[in-house]
């Protein structure tokens, strides 16, 4: 069986990504927290991405205290059956956690954790696999706050790919008092930056940007303020991209991928030979 053929059969792991996003703080408009990838990882090196990553067994058999819309809610909005809903939100509370050190998380169903370096410790084991979220939570007495998490999309690695995921992309308001860090080893820098910096970085090839990153920024880009996208009440519908590869160019083909391969001098298919 040729590569290409066992390619094709790869399933689409679930995967959840969280926009973590605030108010500009001398202009209207939206920042986001954006972490440049390790270079070498098997998954996106070198990439400039937003927090997120696969879900866990743990997170599907997570049995924690719950605030806000419940897993139905997010089970009707994201096209899934309730126990992946509350997967992908758990997932999506954890990687945040996890990567930038923001957990959507509180004492009480309208509270929300102001300092989470007491939990640094507890934050590499979650990382390295050594503790579950809901063991976290539980030893804390904490409430996760799905209110906290809006979704925002639905973007599906294209066949054809060795990894592939199915991944949906929440939006989240950084909580006052936290900070967003870069205390993660998966994480060569990290930084805020308004939509129209991160696209101007992308188009001058200072960054790399795939499709689906690009997508959910060009989409902010028409917000000025948080409470816009709060409010935005979207349809989500799944983007399967088509990848198409014509004499060595890689292409993934999308809706709006004009305006993606258009926009910069240095395109990510002319540095990259996969599509994730």
């Amino acid at each position: 069986m040729s590569s290409k053929s066992v390619a094709d059969l790869v399933p689409a792991r679930d995967a959840s990504t969280v926009i973590l996003i605030r108010d500009g703080r001398s202009r209207p408009e939206i920042e986001v927290f954006l972490l440049e990838r390790v270079g070498g990882m098997a998954f996106a090196g070198g990439m400039t991405v937003f927090p997120g990553g696969g879900v866990d067994l743990s997170d599907a058999a997570a049995d924690v205290r719950w605030a806000g819309p419940p897993p139905s809610w997010w089970a009707e909005r994201f096209g899934t059956d309730e126990g992946k809903a509350q997967a992908l939100v758990c997932a999506a509370a954890r990687e945040t956690f996890e990567e930038c050190g923001i957990l959507l998380a509180g004492s009480t169903p309208d509270s929300v954790v102001a300092d989470t370096s007491p939990f640094a410790a507890e934050r590499g084991r979650l990382e390295r696999r050594e503790l579950s979220f809901a063991e976290f939570l539980t030893a804390h007495d904490l409430v996760l706050r799905s209110d906290l998490l809006r979704p925002w999309s639905h973007w599906i690695t294209p066949v054809g790919e060795a990894r592939r995921y199915d991944t949906r992309f929440f939006v989240a308001v950084l909580p006052e008092g936290q900070n967003a860090d870069g205390e993660t080893s998966e994480a060569a820098s990290v930084s805020w930056r308004s939509t129209g910096e991160a696209l101007a970085d992308w188009r001058s090839g200072h960054t790399i940007l795939l499709p689906p990153t690009w997508s959910q920024l060009d989409a902010l880009s028409r917000f000025d303020t948080v409470a816009e996208v709060v409010a935005d009440e979207r349809e989500i519908t799944p983007v399967l991209p088509v990848l198409t590869r014509d004499d060595g160019t890689v292409r993934v083909l999308f809706d709006g991928d004009e305006a993606y391969y258009a926009g910069t001098r240095h395109p990510w298919s002319d540095r990259r030979h996969d599509a994730r």
